[in-house]
């Protein structure tokens, strides 16, 4: 295909924040893990697909479960209203746990 560019599991992020390797990070309707620190405005390398270990909310989160990215809060909950799809729970996390392994799903919406 003359047409195909890339796979698109990493893209180029920018962010008018400063960013940590490991950040999860949105830019407008995509959300990615960050592959470097960058400073704000400063280009960096997000992976929007695989399995990452995310900072989450309270509160329990089973294998298979629906999970958003909480932006004023940078986390992974499991309540949609507000937040937006990143990607589904691969593993079981309790309710004290700080992390929650997830599978990206491309693009929040």
């Amino acid at each position: 295909m003359r047409n195909f560019i890339q796979p698109g599991d990493t893209l180029t992020f920018t962010s008018s924040d400063p960013v940590n390797s490991g950040q999860g990070v949105m830019m407008n309707s995509l959300f990615g893990v960050a592959a470097s620190a960058a400073a704000a405005g400063d280009p960096f390398e997000a992976a929007v697909v695989g399995v990452f270990e995310l900072p989450k909310t309270a509160g329990a989160i089973t294998p298979g479960a629906k999970v958003y990215w909480k932006a004023d809060t940078a986390d992974v909950t499991t309540t949609a209203s507000g937040n937006k799809l990143i990607g589904a729970a691969t593993e079981a996390a309790t309710d004290g746990a700080n992390l929650v392994r997830v599978r990206l799903n491309g693009a929040a919406v």
